[in-house]
């Protein structure tokens, strides 16, 4: 029997599928209750086409619990982004209506005209530094909540507040000190007081996540915590955002998906690149927060590239912008590296270790790491001196290539 593509629209209480064959010509609609079952019955109906792929729309989102029974089933599924499904139906002529049939309809067809779909696969580490660094990222944005509450509270108990970035330890030292007078005052205290419990236990929380995305990525055996300025945090959210490295063609994609990679805003003979606002924000944060420490490190070749970039008459943001661009390379090159490891160990006893010479060339000794370990002793400032000094020894071509 001819291959057909099933096209899946997925939502929280029900799923719809429509088979399509090679010729976009529908076979058979079923809409099944998000259940158990959900996975089986679709199995099941889809039995009549045994050469048959899935597309699911959304498949890294509301789609991804079905799409991993699928996998899970033996079944070959792509993930197919809704942007590609509304342009189909969009660009459909006849009938154009909203509803899930068609929606389904969209999706099977836009899985059958675009190059762009990617395979699903099993669940990995991935995933779970994936929940992690949501985990961590949800409580550090509660945690700065609390923080900025307490600090309101604190400007109605004492002049001027606290001034500084707040802690429990400080908090509870500047309460301990406070001597409510009136109904008001009284009630203000207490209030601090619960933001002052919040807060503990949001830190111990924060401690607890940390520990549990340090083990997972430790047990992932990346190398990406060898780039200088990525911890535990930033390697578990870049991991967990980027999943396949093997979808990036090369670092060039790689960096416009995370948006370190200016965008051509050109018109005639004029030719300009602008900041790119584009891509994967939480990537783009995690690099430049490892831009910021390597920076803030003056020991470090991404602070001597800082400054060749500033000598070079660039402005701090111009130079910091660079450096991103350069971390980013450094992390696509050890992503790859990561990823023919894990291939050679998936081969087995036979299978050869892969080619990471130029992971391994970028660390194999602290004067050619472009962007190694971070070790103490950071700068007081980012921003550059008002009189700029002589620049650190630049990084040569061969350093940069092997990042």
């Amino acid at each position: 029997m001819a291959a057909v593509v099933i096209g899946v629209d997925p939502h929280k209480g029900s799923h719809t599928a429509v088979v399509i064959s090679a010729a976009e010509q529908p076979l058979g609609e079923i809409r099944v209750r998000a259940s158990k079952t959900q996975a089986d019955e679709l199995v099941a109906w889809a039995a009549a086409w045994p050469e048959r792929t899935w597309a699911v729309e959304g498949a890294a989102g509301l789609g991804r619990l079905l799409a991993q029974q699928l996998v899970a089933a033996r079944e070959r599924v792509l993930d197919v982004q809704p942007k590609l499904a509304s342009r189909v139906r969009l660009l459909q002529a006849g009938d154009t209506n909203k509803n899930d049939p068609n929606d389904a309809l969209s999706v099977a067809v836009a899985a059958l005209r675009s190059t762009a779909s990617r395979e699903v696969i099993a669940d990995d580490y991935p995933a779970v530094l994936k929940v992690w660094s949501r985990r961590h990222r949800d409580l550090a944005r509660l945690r700065n909540q609390v923080a900025c509450r307490l600090h309101a509270v604190l400007c109605d108990l004492i002049p001027g507040g606290h001034s500084k970035e707040i802690s429990a330890a400080q908090a509870a030292k500047i309460l301990e000190q406070v001597t409510p007078s009136g109904a008001a005052a009284l009630a203000r205290a207490e209030l601090a007081a619960d933001f002052l419990a919040d807060l503990r236990h949001l830190d111990a929380q924060l401690r607890d996540t940390k520990k549990k995305l340090a083990a997972a990525v430790r047990a992932s055996g990346t190398t990406l915590t060898q780039v200088f300025g990525v911890g535990p945090v930033i390697a578990g959210t870049v991991i967990g955002d980027v999943a396949e490295v093997s979808r990036f063609p090369g670092r060039d994609h790689f960096a416009a998906c995370n948006g370190t990679a200016p965008v051509e805003v050109s018109s005639g003979n004029r030719k300009i690149h602008r900041l790119s606002l584009r891509g994967n924000r939480r990537i783009n944060h995690a690099i430049h927060m490892a831009a910021i420490t390597q920076i803030r490190h003056k020991h470090s070749d991404g602070r001597a590239y800082y400054d060749k970039k500033l000598a070079e008459g660039k402005t701090h943001k111009e130079a910091l912008r660079c450096l991103k661009r350069q971390i980013s390379d450094a992390i696509f090159t050890r992503l790859q590296a990561d990823a023919r490891k894990a291939a050679a160990r998936a081969k087995g006893p036979g299978g050869q270790p892969g080619n990471d010479s130029a992971s391994s060339a970028a660390g194999s000794h602290p004067a050619r790491r472009l962007f190694g370990q971070a070790t103490p002793g950071p700068g007081t400032t980012i921003r550059p001196a008002t009189t700029a000094g002589t620049p650190s020894k630049p990084v040569s071509k061969k350093t940069q290539a092997t990042t």
